[in-house]
C-alpha cells in the first residue's frame, strides 16, 4: 500500500477539500484502491470537514499523534 501524506493547517476552504477529492481520485486511477491518502492536521477541524475527508476515502493524523505515523509504516 502506498502511503501519501499531506498537511494541512486549519485554514481549509471549500475548494481545497473538492482538491483533495480530485487528487484522491487521481492517486487511486495511477495506483489502485489501495493506495492511502493521509492528511496531517494541526489545529482544529470541525466534524464537517472530517466527514467529508473520510467520504473520500481521505484519512489523517493528529499533530498531537504524531506516533500514529508510525503505524501507517510512514
Amino acid at each position: 500500500m502506498s502511503h501519501l501524506p499531506w498537511f494541512h493547517s486549519n485554514r481549509i476552504t471549500n475548494k481545497q477539500r473538492k482538491e483533495e477529492a480530485v487528487k484522491m481520485a487521481q492517486l487511486r486511477n495511477m495506483y489502485g484502491s489501495n493506495v492511502s491518502f493521509n492528511l496531517f492536521l494541526c489545529g482544529y477541524f470541525d466534524s464537517p470537514y472530517l466527514g467529508y475527508e473520510a467520504a473520500e476515502g481521505i484519512d489523517w493524523i493528529w499533530e498531537h499523534r504524531i506516533d500514529d505515523l508510525a503505524k501507517l509504516g510512514i
